[in-house]
Parts: structure tokens; sequence; C-alpha cells
């Protein structure tokens, strides 16, 4: 496991630089769940957004990977093969107080552990609380990998480890991507140029 997650933590330091900042939440009956910060100046990456330039902070789970996933309906979870994940969110500092989405990030890295949920490309995930103070987003819609940081391969018989970016989503959002689907909100977000790094921004028009 610690060999792992120090192939993960290197791995996330040479796609984005020295972390200006890290925490650890541990919940009962889990592993140690890190969230690293970054500073992400002048970026231009962000996955289905539209006002790019400027700078940004990127914070990365640490822990997630040390487990694979277990499928909730298989009666024996393998301790070596399944998918692996860390979790990516990136946004605007300066208008909120972002740090705090610490906890919940944890939280959701978690939920494998704690939850038995194998986290994948297009789910939705729910804090059940703001990601920060005032903000209008609870849940979050998990993107595709590669983008930001490419697989982590760690050689036969394990997965790779896969970095998932979580894109936030208002009530609305969420509820609207539940019946239409997540291709769907993307293409709403995309057509009207959501900058979905803006940690206040509005629900984006669903009619």
């Amino acid at each position: 496991m610690s060999d792992v997650l120090a192939r993960v933590e290197a791995g996330l330091r040479s796609a984005f630089g020295e972390p200006d900042a890290r925490a650890a939440v541990t919940f009962l009956g889990t592993d140690r769940i890190e969230v690293l910060r970054f500073p992400v100046p002048g970026t231009g990456d962000a996955p289905g957004a539209g006002a790019a330039d400027g700078d940004a902070v990127r914070y990365a789970t640490l822990g997630m990977s040390a487990h694979p996933m277990a499928d909730p309906t298989s009666p024996l979870a393998d301790p070596v093969r399944g998918p692996r994940a860390e979790l990516l969110l990136t946004v605007r500092p300066g208008r909120a107080d972002t740090d705090k989405v610490l906890r919940p990030l944890a939280v959701l890295a978690a939920s494998p552990q704690v939850e038995g949920l194998v986290v994948a490309p297009g789910a939705s995930l729910d804090t059940g609380e703001p990601l920060w103070p005032g903000a209008p987003f609870t849940a979050v819609l998990v993107g595709e990998p590669g983008g930001l940081v490419a697989d982590l391969e760690l050689g036969e018989p394990m997965d790779p480890v896969r970095f998932l970016p979580l894109l936030p989503m208002t009530p609305n959002e969420a509820a609207w991507k539940r019946v239409h689907g997540a291709a769907a909100l993307q293409e709403r977000w995309l057509r009207h140029g959501t900058d979905l790094r803006d940690p206040l921004r509005k629900g984006v028009p669903l009619d």
C-alpha cells in the first residue's frame, strides 16, 4: 500500500510540481486520506470549461488508490485486482474559501472503503453538504481520466491508478443529469461556455 501511494504522489508531483499545502483526514474504520493542494498558474486545461485563463488551485486526493475498488455485488473482494483511482478538483482561488473542500474531498475518496462504491467516469457523487462555505454545489460529476495526469501503471496483476477530475454540479444540474445523462450535461456546459472552475458560478440553463 505504501509503495502504491508513494508512486501516486510522485506522479502528482511530476504533473503539477510541489504541493503548497496538504491535510490528512481519517475516518473510523478506514485508512488515512490525504488531500494535496497545488497552485496552477495561467492554466487552460479545465475539462468542459469556458473561460480558462488565470490562476487556479488544484486539489488531489492521496489514499483512495491504496486498495482496489470492489464491486459491491461481489461476495468476495479481490485485494489486488480491481480499479484504482484518485480524485482531482480544480477551482479559481479568491472568490470563496475553497480550502474547506478538503474534508468533503476526503469523504468522497473514502467512499469506496466506507460504502463499497466503484467510482467511475460519468458517476455522480454527493457530499450532502456544500463543497465549501457558500458553494452552490453539493455534488460532483466524475470526469474522464487522462487529461490532467496520465494513468499510473502499477504492473500486473494490479490495475493502473486513474486520476479522475471532479466537476461541481448545482442541485438542479445533478437532478437533470440523473435524467439525461452525463454527456448531455457536459454538452450544456460547453454550449454555454460554463466556467467550471468558478467556485460561485450559477447553474447552466436547463430549459
